[in-house]
C-alpha cells in the first residue's frame, strides 16, 4: 500500500462519498425524498460511513482507526437494510436498489479488507512515530 497523507485519498472514503452522492440523487428524484424519516435515517447512516473513516484516520492510531472502520461497516450494513425498506415500500425501483446495494456490499468488503490489512501491519499509526 502506498503512502496516504489524507483521508480523501482512501478508496474506502471515496466509495462512501459516491454512495452519499447516489443517495442524494434518489432523494431528489424518487418518492423517497418525501419520506422524511426514512430519508433522514439513510442520509445519517451513509454520512456515518464517510465520517467514521475520516475520524478514525484523523485519530492517528492503527487500533483506533480499525475501530472506526468497524463503525463504518456497521453503518454501511444499516444503510443496506434501509435500502430494502425503501424498495419494499416502492419508494425506489428494484434497479435503483440493486445498484446501491451492490455498492454497499463492495464498500463493506473493502472496509473488511482494509481492517484485515491494518491488523497485520507493523505500522501502529502516525501518533506513535518518534
Amino acid at each position: 500500500m502506498g503512502r496516504i497523507d489524507k483521508f480523501e485519498d482512501l478508496e474506502v472514503w471515496q466509495l462512501a462519498c459516491e454512495i452519499c452522492a447516489d443517495l442524494e440523487e434518489l432523494f431528489m428524484t424518487t418518492p423517497l425524498g418525501k419520506r422524511y424519516s426514512l430519508m433522514n435515517q439513510m442520509d445519517r447512516s451513509s454520512g456515518s460511513v464517510m465520517d467514521n473513516i475520516a475520524e478514525g484516520f484523523g485519530r492517528g492510531g492503527n487500533l483506533e482507526f480499525r475501530n472506526f472502520l468497524g463503525f463504518s461497516k456497521g453503518s454501511c450494513s444499516e444503510l443496506k437494510s434501509q435500502l430494502y425498506r425503501a424498495k419494499d415500500k416502492k419508494l425506489i425501483s428494484n434497479e435503483q436498489f440493486e445498484a446501491l446495494a451492490e455498492k454497499c456490499d463492495k464498500e463493506n468488503a473493502k472496509l473488511g479488507s482494509f481492517i484485515s490489512y491494518l491488523s497485520k501491519t507493523e505500522f501502529k499509526g502516525t501518533k506513535f512515530k518518534k
